[in-house]
């Protein structure tokens, strides 16, 4: 039998589906990383609880950004087109601050 249309060996066929699972580092202020593997459609909330209880902090206390933008409970890696080794920054947030009263 011939082969069907469309599987000759070109392009189309090198396209995978991608890997159900990522893994993400989430590095601390301190320069502390965890490695995190997640499934691309698990809500990242689940990734931050589980870092907050590993630093034994509170998940209110804790900022995480990617590429510099504040990442919600509700979003997940495919959502935001992360890709595998990407890296989550954890913040500390910072209460208050310096104001300058003239």
């Amino acid at each position: 039998m011939s082969a069907t249309p469309g599987t000759g060996g070109g392009p189309e066929d090198e396209k995978k589906p991608m890997e159900q699972h990522i893994n993400l580092k989430v590095k601390g202020q301190d320069g502390n990383e965890v490695f995190f593997r997640i499934k691309r459609s698990t809500q990242l909330r689940k990734l931050m609880g589980a870092y907050c209880d590993r630093q034994s902090v509170e998940l209110n206390s804790i900022a995480f950004l990617f590429d510099g933008r504040r990442l919600r409970g509700d979003q997940t890696p495919d959502e935001l087109e992360m890709e595998d080794g990407d890296e989550i920054d954890a913040m500390l947030h910072q209460t208050g601050g310096y104001g300058a009263f003239f």
